[in-house]
């Protein structure tokens, strides 16, 4: 071979290399494309505006539960409890606004809050467990999601409580839940995730508080020898999980009308899988909003391509079990790539 042959054939190699690269830390996006090619090929109603919000629309409640899940994990925790607390997020807000003294806008973002700090208040229960008695997130957040799933079942006698048809109350929720920001053709729950990702965003990576939850996740054992305070960002992250799901569970129970004790069976299992396909390391300390939302998109039009495709719900979870491998085998590869 002569020494042109080989200084190409190595350059070769090295294009091949840095393409391997690319497509290893760039996985998700990657994955994102090729999933909205399959999507368009297997309907062609599937770039339309109408058919785009509405997959948004129903995307909204796993996107806020994620990002929820990211700022636990950027710790190096974990919150199984997030599908229970949506559940009781609902329930809560379907049962109590109807009992408030007043009704309409008031009475609505009365019980919204009541039901975030509701949420925010089982988070709480979580992070003080976590951080100041230093138990493990697992078994912590997993007793929770058993005792929040028992009170939506305690709460509603194991029945779905519906919005009252004929209150100003329902006729808002049922707006925000199916309606659009007037003037704009964009629906409530996506401006809601549009918002939410803004704030994380900024929150995550512009302030002093984000930065302490990603060096907690990183080594928490330097930041607690600088002489840091990092319980009370491990406290914290989880309220915001638990005010963030069930945040979640009211914007399902706005677009069903109804609040169950079944809501939100899974949505730990999505939520983990929507923070691992965006690159989220389990162990803490690297994960972000924008790539979080891509997690969430790909789950999204994973399972809008398997009901196309006719695929029946049970398969479903088998494939997304196998898809957080995936993701977790991209990661370690992307790793040793760079």
């Amino acid at each position: 071979m002569t020494v042109d042959g080989t200084h190409t054939l190595t350059a070769r190699e090295g294009l091949a290399s840095r393409i391997v690269q690319f497509l290893m830390r760039h996985s998700s996006i990657v994955m994102l494309v090729a999933l909205i090619a399959i999507s368009a090929y297997l309907s062609d109603a599937f770039l339309s505006r109408g058919n785009i919000f509405n997959l948004l629309r129903q995307l909204t409640p796993l996107l806020l539960i994620s990002i929820g899940m990211l700022v636990v994990i950027n710790t190096g925790g974990i919150d199984l409890s997030v599908g229970a607390v949506a559940a009781a997020g609902g329930l809560a807000v379907a049962m109590l606004t109807p009992q408030l003294p007043f009704d309409g806008p008031i009475a609505v973002l009365t019980g919204v809050l009541i039901v975030l700090a509701f949420g925010g208040l089982l988070g709480a229960f979580n992070g003080a467990l976590v951080a100041w008695c230093s138990l493990a997130p697992f078994v912590v957040t997993l007793a929770m999601m058993t005792i929040a799933r028992g009170m939506t079942y305690m709460m509603s006698n194991g029945q779905p409580i519906r919005l009252p048809y004929e209150s100003k109350s329902s006729a808002i929720f049922d707006s925000f839940g199916s309606g659009g920001v007037p003037g704009l053709m964009l629906p409530w729950p996506v401006l809601l995730s549009i918002v939410a990702i803004a704030f994380f965003w900024f929150l995550m990576h512009r302030t002093v508080f984000g930065r302490m939850v990603i060096a907690t996740g990183s080594n928490e054992t330097a930041v607690r020898l600088a002489g840091i305070a990092h319980r009370r960002y491990v406290f914290a992250v989880y309220v915001i999980s638990g005010a963030l799901s069930a945040l979640a569970g009211v914007v399902v129970t706005s677009r069903t009308g109804v609040g169950t004790p079944i809501t939100g069976i899974g949505f730990e299992l999505d939520a983990i899988a929507a923070c691992v396909i965006g690159g989220a390391r389990l162990s803490g300390g690297r994960g972000t909003v924008i790539n979080t939302l891509i997690g969430v998109l790909v789950l999204g039009l994973i399972g809008n391509i398997m009901n196309l495709m006719s695929i029946p719900s049970y398969p479903q979870q088998i494939i997304k079990g196998l898809i957080i491998i995936a993701a977790v085998m991209f990661q370690r590869f992307g790793r040793d790539a760079r």
